[in-house]
Parts: structure tokens; C-alpha cells; sequence
């Protein structure tokens, strides 16, 4: 995993936009502009026991894609969603297709499609986590796995198959999987399964489909074979586009810690307290809860920290953001929620004991926009299940995160 490089070339972020502009140019008299915007997710009308599996999950606010997002394609409209990787485009789909099943009936009412097993398997946990609490059967279809295990599995009946494309069409021409009862597809990073030639299987799976079903187009870029695919299995279809953001992570050193095991994250922690309190710093967990376990478990031990969530009253977060702005706390803990709100000067340490539920956030942890050059220092822990996204986070951002050296408070 160390020096672990980011694929691709080097991602410009100004030729993004100016072929975006292009794009949207082109295409505007085939969308149907959509302009609603839900702040939180209580206000989406979402099943109650969906909103518990999204809060479950550690989601506090949605992101900008979900925002927009969600919503249209819970209405069982046609959405081309178009956003970076990593900007929370999985949870957006997942809840639209979570919100539409009917769980009485044990037939595949939705097929996802992404372009590699590892995606596939990492959508199916995160429909499977947000589903939880409506008892949502998922399987994921790839290959490089028992056939026969598949067709058991789909034969004892699911919700949702998530899966490569080669797979699924294999399985659809067994008539393991039937598709009579599909009301929801969605292509997960269609750009990516275009360019690995996925074109044609993508073309035979639309071919077997019930000719009313809802269609969901997820993609950074909009390449041309992407848009004709639009154009030729999608009705009015919503476009969302969602913009890069401005922050930055220049001037900050980045660093990751094998940890192995979540239990021995607390362990790291307190070894590295003594430098943490040289500088202000703030640590970062994925869940309300977690803060103040974690916030527990430093106070037994004797070190002084503060902490911060959502559920605390605005009154005593802003005394606590006070009295860390002012310097007499020194570490903060806290949850994404509050990721944006942070603009201390003066920290220059982030400990990510969580890595983000998805990478656009791990920017507004340690991002900054232009805070006079300070240099700055981000440490993510990492189990063996973060490896994935740590590697994300890096192909995201183009950036690579090394290993942290031993003489880390030389560095601050």
C-alpha cells in the first residue's frame, strides 16, 4: 500500500470545467432542468427506517449531489447526475432505489451496473448499510466468483443485483436473473465502463429490460459515447451537474498510519497526543456517537479535549468553538457536520481517526482556500477495509499519501 500512486493523468481542473460548459452547450435542449434543493435529508420525505440506515451510516448533511439529487430520483424520474468520483454519488442512488422498492415483493426491482467488481462490492455495502433498517436484500453480480453461487443466490430471491456488466448479462441470458420486475437502472460511473468497452453488454441489458424502467446516468465526464447512450435509453431525462470545488490542498503534508484494526486506532492516538497538543489540531470521526465515546476515552486516560456534534445545542458548540479559537483547548473532536465551519487559523494538524464516508469531505477536513500558506499536516488512520478509500482519496485528488515517518513533530 505505501507510495500506493494515483492512476491516471494529471486531473486539470480548469479543462474540466470549460469542457463541461461545452457540453452543457450542446445538450441543453434535451434536458429537463431541475432546480430543487433539499438541505437536509429530513426534508426529502424519505421512508423513516431509509433516514435511520442514512444517519446510521454517519451521513449528517448531504452533499451537494445529494442535495439535488436525490429527490428526482426518487420521483422515478430519468436523472443524468454528473459529479466527480467520490462526491457521494453512491448514497445518492442507493437511497433513490431504496426509497422506490417494494419490499413485500422478493423479485430484482433494480440493476446497477458499475465498471469493476470492487465498485460493485463497495455499492452493495453501501445499500446494504442504508437499507438496513428496511430489511433490503442485495446481491452483487461479478466476476471471478462461483456461477453457481450467483444463480442459488438469485433464485432464493433479492431487491436489488448490483453488478459488473459481463456477469449480470450472463446471468440474465441463464435467465438466472429475471428481469420482469426491473423498474430502476442505474450506470455507475458510465464514463469509466464506456472507456473498458463495456458499450455493447451495456446495450444487450437495456435490450432485456421492461421498456418502462427508470434510468440513472452517474459520471464525472460526459463523453460523447455517454451521451448518445442518453439519448437513446433515457425520456426527458433530469441533468444535475455539480461543480468542482475551490478548496485546496496545497501546502499540506499527508500522511496514513496502518492501523490493521479499528481497536487499536485509540492506542495511536494517545501515543501521539504529546504532539498533538503542541499545535491545535482536530480529530475527525464519522459519527455522533463516536465523538463522544472518543472524547470518553481520552478523558479517562488524562488528556484534555473538547468535542463537538450536531446534536449538541448551538449555544454550547459555539462556546466550544470559542474557547478552541482562542487557543485554551487545544484538540477538538468532531464529525463532517462541522468540516466546513472550522476555519481556525491556527490548526494545523488534522487527525482523520475515521477516513470520510466519501472523499469530497476528506477536502473539507483538511482543504483550505487560501489560509495565508500555512503549512498544515493531515494524518489518516487506516484499517485494512479503509485501504479502498485511502486509495480513492488519492486517485480523487490526485495526490499521493505516504506512510508517517517517526519524527512527526518535527514536521508541524
Amino acid at each position: 500500500m505505501a507510495g500506493m500512486a494515483p492512476e491516471g493523468s494529471q486531473f486539470d481542473a480548469r479543462q474540466y470545467d470549460e469542457k463541461m460548459s461545452q457540453i452543457n452547450a450542446e445538450t441543453d435542449d434535451f434536458f429537463t432542468p431541475y432546480e430543487e434543493v433539499c438541505d437536509t435529508f429530513d426534508a426529502m420525505g424519505l421512508h423513516e427506517n431509509l433516514l435511520r440506515g442514512i444517519y446510521a451510516y454517519g451521513f449528517e448533511k448531504p452533499s451537494a449531489i445529494q442535495q439535488r439529487g436525490i429527490v428526482p430520483f426518487c420521483k422515478g424520474l430519468d436523472v443524468i447526475q454528473q459529479a466527480q468520483s467520490g462526491t457521494g454519488k453512491t448514497a445518492t442512488f442507493c437511497s433513490g432505489i431504496l426509497q422506490q422498492l417494494d419490499y413485500g415483493l422478493v423479485e430484482c426491482q433494480a440493476l446497477v451496473l458499475a465498471p469493476t467488481r470492487e465498485l460493485a462490492q463497495q455499492i452493495e455495502k453501501v445499500m446494504r448499510a442504508l437499507g438496513d433498517y428496511l430489511g433490503v436484500k442485495v446481491h452483487a453480480c461479478v466476476g471471478g466468483t462461483s456461477v453457481r453461487e450467483d444463480q442459488r443466490i438469485l433464485s432464493s430471491g433479492v431487491h436489488v443485483v448490483v453488478g459488473t456488466p459481463g456477469r449480470v448479462f450472463d446471468m440474465l441470458r441463464r435467465q438466472s436473473l429475471r428481469p420482469d420486475y426491473i423498474k430502476m437502472f442505474v450506470l455507475d460511473e458510465a464514463d469509466e465502463m464506456l472507456s473498458r468497452g463495456f458499450k455493447d453488454q451495456i446495450y444487450d441489458i437495456f435490450q432485456l429490460l421492461p421498456s418502462k424502467v427508470q434510468v440513472g446516468v452517474f459520471s464525472a465526464t460526459m463523453p460523447p459515447e455517454a451521451l448518445e447512450i442518453t439519448r437513446k435509453f433515457m425520456s426527458k431525462p433530469v441533468r444535475i451537474l455539480v461543480k468542482r470545488d475551490e478548496l485546496t490542498l496545497e501546502g499540506i503534508k499527508q500522511f496514513y498510519v496502518n492501523v490493521e484494526k479499528e481497536d487499536w486506532k485509540l492506542d495511536t492516538l494517545c501515543d501521539l497526543y504529546e504532539t498533538l497538543a503542541i499545535t491545535q489540531s482536530v480529530i475527525f470521526v464519522n459519527t455522533r456517537r463516536k465523538v463522544d465515546w472518543l472524547t470518553d476515552k481520552m478523558r479517562s486516560r488524562d488528556h484534555t479535549v473538547s468535542a463537538t456534534h450536531g446534536d449538541m445545542d448551538q449555544n454550547t458548540r459555539d462556546i466550544i468553538m470559542r474557547e478552541f479559537r482562542s487557543g485554551s483547548s487545544r484538540v477538538l473532536i468532531t464529525t463532517d457536520l462541522l468540516a466546513r465551519g472550522i476555519d481556525v487559523q491556527q490548526v494545523s494538524l488534522v487527525i482523520n481517526y475515521d477516513l470520510p464516508t466519501q472523499p469530497e469531505n476528506y477536502l473539507h477536513r483538511i482543504g483550505r482556500s487560501g489560509r495565508f500558506g500555512r503549512k498544515g499536516v493531515a494524518i489518516n488512520f487506516v484499517t485494512r477495509d479503509d485501504e479502498r478509500m485511502l486509495f480513492d482519496i488519492q486517485r480523487f485528488y490526485n495526490v499521493i499519501i505516504e506512510e508517517l515517518p517517526s519524527n512527526v513533530a518535527d514536521l508541524i
